[in-house]
């Protein structure tokens, strides 16, 4: 009796071939990863949260910060109707903004304007950029 191993001699990189096609970049970025999409930049003095969230009113959104994180919360209402293809994203949604420096809680800011939420947070003393002069000798 002879058992042919032939067809399992690629099944490593069968799978292999798999996951890779699994996790393309392209594949990847058609999914949504976090729901509000955030910009964060940062001047001298502050560090700025933009998030697109169209079609919600100010006071349906919860803006949470603690030392470490800035926390935008919300819940977005389905529109009511008969849809063929939906790919704006419906229902309670969370996204934390990871601060990697200490921010005055006190002076903080925040707007919407045309979906567009803007926090404003204003760096501690501690966190500034310090030019230091070397002395030469």
């Amino acid at each position: 009796m002879v058992i042919d191993f032939s067809s399992y001699y690629d099944l490593p990189r069968s799978l292999d071939n798999f996951f890779e096609e699994f996790w393309k970049p392209s594949l990847l970025s058609q999914r949504r990863v976090s729901y509000p999409p955030v910009n964060i930049s940062e001047d001298d003095d502050n560090l700025i949260v933009m998030s697109e969230i169209p079609g919600m009113d100010s006071g349906d959104i919860e803006l949470t910060l603690n030392e470490k994180s800035l926390i935008i919360k919300g819940t977005k209402k389905s529109e009511v109707g008969n849809y063929y293809r939906q790919e704006r994203p419906t229902g309670n949604f969370q996204r934390i903004v990871n601060l990697n420096i200490p921010v005055r809680s006190e002076a903080v800011q925040a707007s919407m304007k045309d979906g567009v939420l803007t926090v404003i947070l204003p760096k501690s003393k501690e966190s500034r950029h310090v030019t230091i002069a070397i002395d030469a000798q």
